[in-house]
Parts: C-alpha cells; sequence; structure tokens
C-alpha cells in the first residue's frame, strides 16, 4: 500500500476521531466519544485497512465481507461490515463507494467511503467535499 493512501486513511480515520470528540463535547453529546473508532489501536486500523482493500478487490457491490480484530492485540473486540455497494467506471479509473459497519461494546457506527483505482492499480480513498 502506498505511503499516500496510508496517510490519506489515517488522517481521514484521525479527523473522524477529532471531529466527534470535539463536536460531541461542544454539543454535549459525550457519548460519540465511547463509539467503535475510539477504541481502535494502531494495528486494527492497519487490519481493517486490508480487510477493506481486499473487498475492494473481490467482492460484488452488495457483497459483505465480515472483520474481526482478533489477533491485533486490542482488548476489546471490535468486528466490521464491508460492503462494496456502487461501482462506476471513468475510463481506466474504477470508483466504488464502500458501506463499513464498526461495531464494539454495544455501539455501531456506519461509514461509507469512497475509494478510486487508477490506472496504477492502487486503491486511493476520496475526500468528500
Amino acid at each position: 500500500m502506498s505511503m499516500r493512501t496510508r496517510a490519506l486513511f489515517h488522517a481521514t480515520v484521525g479527523g473522524l476521531l477529532l471531529a466527534a470528540s470535539v463536536g460531541a463535547y461542544a454539543a454535549n453529546l459525550g457519548f460519540l466519544s465511547d463509539t467503535p473508532i475510539s477504541y481502535m489501536k494502531q494495528r486494527d486500523i492497519d487490519s481493517i485497512k486490508a480487510a477493506v482493500l481486499g473487498a475492494l478487490d473481490a467482492r460484488q457491490d452488495g457483497e459483505s465481507a465480515n472483520w474481526v480484530n482478533e489477533g491485533t492485540g486490542n482488548s476489546i473486540r471490535i468486528d466490521a461490515t464491508i460492503t462494496p455497494q456502487s461501482t462506476s467506471k471513468d475510463g481506466d479509473r474504477t470508483c466504488r463507494d464502500v458501506g463499513v459497519v464498526l461495531n464494539a461494546k454495544g455501539q455501531s457506527v456506519s461509514l461509507r467511503p469512497q475509494f478510486c483505482r487508477e490506472a496504477s492499480g492502487l486503491w486511493h480513498l476520496q475526500k468528500k467535499s
């Protein structure tokens, strides 16, 4: 995986965590600090990132893959369902939306990132405006 893809993914997850925690306390919604993302450690992030990229390569739209953080060293069980949901092509570029539902400690959060594969064959997380 390229350093650019890794950095973009980490920045996205970090931004989500920061936005959730800052916004939650500002709006007196502290319960958001207990979302599954808040329990993830670096090894969990690396593992789920590989699972998402694997699902993008191997799963059809609507076909789900399951992920569990076993073996990452985290004592908190986190699981996810990863489902590519729509695929579009524009020349050599293929883009896919993917639904990711994370679960931990009775909490659930749904994410819908978009990745595009360039002619190089690498998937890149897309910034949504």
